[in-house]
Formats: structure tokens, C-alpha cells, sequence
């Protein structure tokens, strides 16, 4: 009798001898128990804990008296740096207290290390697979591209993860995402990403779990595009099966000892779904929703625009830099467009420099600003204005999300966004990269 026998015997009495998924198995483990299913509730060993400085904010922060492990524990500056108001400048000064206090050692300040939280987890190493890491970011499931379980929590969770090192989670169904072929030139991972959210809708209560040979030909900045877009499909865990790229990528970074995780063979997912990399083209999400609004770029080629921008921790590391300055190497950004773009994080920022990059972006008329979050929060750098149109190459276009609720936010590529900022209308990006 083979494996599927005995699974299909065992199913008819109403044994589940299945298999775990990659979130399952993580889980299963910092939980202490040999398994876990959909529906289950679990108190789970918590690995890493991000504090932002929205924690800090004094509308939010409570005083912490102790933390059970300070090692575990990394604090970042990123929505608002360099502080953008009183409010912003408080919670910093907070923050620093708290890493003084209790000697963080992983601390991200206003300066030389800053960058976006998400950015700083790659930039580091400091997702290992196999672990579980809290922030209260939304985008935190960006962590999961290096096969560990990453989310975003509220306020009271994290700071009871940073004092006692433990939480808790409700089982999800995972869907898996088989991703077969390889982008053609000027098609990105924020397009394959697109078209997911286009065609499946949102994932709320779910897992998401990429896979397959086509990821291969993708970098681990274009992987991080899908993990940390998968925040806006309601998922509740992203995460990648491993590889040797991404193996190595954590260890040339982090020295701490790690157990990579796979998905059983038999592992029972909501649904198995094929990407097709290789037949995919340029879209847009229309303003207000990614979930089931995204259209061929061609469907709004010729929309007026007044700001272009690229950046956020989708769409801010140095393999979007270096697309849009392909496109905009020799060409100038339209008069009628301010092309604002944000490094994810500093170290992105010295490398597009020493690269010539930014000369490139400069050149062309973009405006370069500091590694934040920034525009795309609405926080500061690009907030925009009553009945504006901008194309972003961000993570969320909500209404009222960048600035002004009367202005329009288009969501696309940072190829899109480049050639969209060089037209002063929305367009095609193949239209430079042919």
C-alpha cells in the first residue's frame, strides 16, 4: 500500500494524517506540536520583534517596565525620517529612551542604518527561515520571502511579544502559487503580483505560499515585491520555499544558526494555483482597490498625471531603482510631473549612488529623498493635493491613502511609473524597453 493509499484509507474513518505546509510547519514548531491545522488556535515562541517608530507615538506608547529578551528585539525609525512633525520628533526621542534603557542593540536610527523595517529585515538577515517575526506593520508578511512566518500585529501584541517573547495565532488555509516560466523585459513582479490580486481576489483568513521553478529567474528583491504586496490580499502569512539563492543570501548576512523549512509532499492546500511568468503583461490596479481592479496598462494609457512614485518596501530596492533609470537614462521627466523617488533604505541609497543610479534619476528630473516610508503613507516627501492623479509603484492606492481623498492613485511597476513620469500620461514601459 502506498502513501495515497493510506491517506485516502485513513480520510474514509476520519483520520487527517496529511501533510503541513511551510506556515503550518513553523508554527507546528515554535508551538510544540508535531502538527497543526486550519481552524487551530496556537500560542507560538516569537523569534524577532520590530518596533517602528509609530509604536513610539505618544497617542500609543505605554511604558514598559521589562523585556524578557533585548537580543530579540530591533527598533526602527522609518514612517516619518527625518521627523516630519513635533508628534514624529516626540516618539523618536521616546524611542531612544527605550533602546537606551534596555540596551537594543539592533537599532536603526535616523542616519547612516536607516531605512524602511522591511527593507532593514532583508538588508540584514534578520528573518531567518524557520522563525517567526512580529512587527506592527501591515507589510510585515514582506519577511516571508525568507521561509519564515512574518506578520503584522496591533499595538498590545507587539508589545506583549516584546515582554514576554510569545503570541498567538489562528491556523489559516494556505493557497499555493506555482510560479512556471520567466517576466519578459518590462514585465515586473509588481505586474505578476497584479495579476493574482486581479483574478483571485483577496486571501483574508488565509495563508499564501510561492513556489515552484519559475522562481528561479526571479531576484530575491523581485520575491520580496510578492511577499510584501501579499498584505494587500488580506493574507495572513506570505512565505517562499527555500532555495539556494535565498540560503545563501540570509547567510552572507546573518551568522545566527537557522533550519530552512518545506512544505510536505502531502501537504493539503485551499487551492494550487499556476503564475505563468512568461505570458504576463504590464497592468495598472485603478484607483481606490488593488483586489479584483487591476487592467492592462493599455486600458489607461493616456491618463493624465501629475506625480509619479517610486518606492515603499515593494518597490524601493536597488533592482527598481536601477529599471527606472534604464528608462530614464537620456530622457527627461515631463514639466508637468514631479517624479518623486524614495530609496527603501540607505544601504539601497549608497548603492544606487556608487552605481550611478541616482546620477541617472537626477539627470532626468526626479527628486531623490532620504530612505522612508514617506509618500507612500501620506506621511511627508509627496503628499498629494486636492483632485490629483498620481501612478505609484507602492503598496496601496486606498482613497486618501498618499494625501488628499479627492486625488486619484493608479498602482503599477516602477518601469510603468518611470515611463508614465517621461509621457506625463500613464504608458506602457515597453515602449522604452523594447
Amino acid at each position: 500500500m502506498g502513501l495515497a493509499d493510506v491517506v485516502r484509507f485513513a480520510s474514509r474513518f476520519g483520520v487527517n494524517i496529511m501533510g503541513m505546509t511551510v506556515a503550518e510547519k513553523i508554527l507546528a514548531k515554535k508551538s510544540g506540536l508535531k502538527k497543526v491545522s486550519p481552524g487551530d488556535l496556537v500560542t507560538v515562541a516569537v523569534d524577532t520583534v520590530i518596533l517602528f517608530d509609530n509604536n513610539f507615538m505618544t497617542n500609543r506608547w505605554r511604558e514598559v517596565l521589562k523585556v524578557n529578551d533585548p537580543d530579540s528585539i530591533i527598533v526602527v525609525f522609518d514612517h516619518r525620517v527625518p521627523a516630519a512633525t513635533q508628534a514624529s520628533a516626540t516618539a523618536h526621542g521616546i524611542g531612544r529612551e527605550f533602546v537606551a534603557r534596555f540596551g537594543i542593540k539592533r537599532f536603526h536610527d535616523v542616519g547612516y542604518s536607516q531605512g524602511i523595517a522591511h527593507q532593514l529585515v532583508a538588508d540584514h538577515g534578520y528573518g531567518l527561515p524557520g522563525s517567526v517575526l512580529l512587527c506592527s506593520d501591515s507589510h510585515t508578511c514582506s519577511g516571508g520571502v525568507f521561509n519564515c512566518i512574518a506578520r503584522g500585529v496591533g499595538q498590545p501584541d507587539i508589545v506583549y511579544a516584546a515582554c514576554k517573547n510569545e503570541t498567538w495565532f489562528r491556523v489559516g488555509e494556505t493557497v499555493r502559487y506555482e510560479l512556471i516560466g520567466k517576466l519578459p523585459r518590462a514585465v515586473t513582479a509588481k505586474d505578476a503580483f497584479l495579476q493574482i490580486a486581479g483574478e483571485h481576489g483577496d486571501h483574508a483568513t488565509m495563508n499564501v505560499e510561492f513556489g515552484g521553478a519559475g522562481m528561479q529567474s526571479l531576484s530575491i528583491n523581485a520575491r520580496k515585491t510578492l511577499t510584501t504586496m501579499a498584505a494587500e490580499l488580506s493574507a495572513e502569512f506570505a512565505t517562499f520555499e527555500p532555495d539556494d539563492v535565498m540560503l545563501d543570501w540570509v547567510r552572507a548576512r546573518n551568522p545566527a544558526p537557522f533550519e530552512a523549512v518545506y512544505a510536505d509532499a502531502d501537504a493539503k492546500y485551499a487551492a494550487l494555483r499556476k503564475v505563468n511568468l512568461g505570458i504576463l503583461e504590464p497592468l495598472v490596479a485603478y484607483p481606490d482597490s488593488v483586489v479584483n481592479n487591476s487592467r492592462p496598462v493599455g486600458d489607461a494609457k493616456g491618463t493624465k498625471i501629475d506625480q509619479a512614485f517610486i518606492g515603499s518596501c515593494a518597490n524601493g530596492t536597488l533592482d527598481d531603482l536601477e529599471l527606472a533609470a534604464s528608462i530614464l537614462d537620456g530622457r527627461r521627466v515631463s514639466s508637468k510631473v514631479r517624479l518623486i523617488v524614495t530609496p527603501a533604505s540607505q544601504t539601497v541609497y549608497r548603492q544606487a549612488l556608487k552605481s550611478g543610479i541616482i546620477a541617472k534619476l537626477i539627470d532626468a528630473g526626479a527628486v531623490v529623498t532620504p530612505a522612508t516610508c514617506g509618500a507612500c503613507g501620506g506621511g511627508h516627501l509627496g503628499v498629494l493635493g486636492p483632485n490629483e492623479t498620481c501612478i505609484t509603484a507602492t503598496t496601496r492606492n486606498f482613497k486618501g491613502r498618499m494625501g488628499d481623498p479627492s486625488a486619484k492613485i493608479y498602482m503599477g511597476s516602477p518601469a510603468t511609473v518611470a515611463a508614465s513620469a517621461i509621457n506625463g500620461t500613464i504608458t506602457d514601459p515597453r515602449e522604452f524597453l523594447n
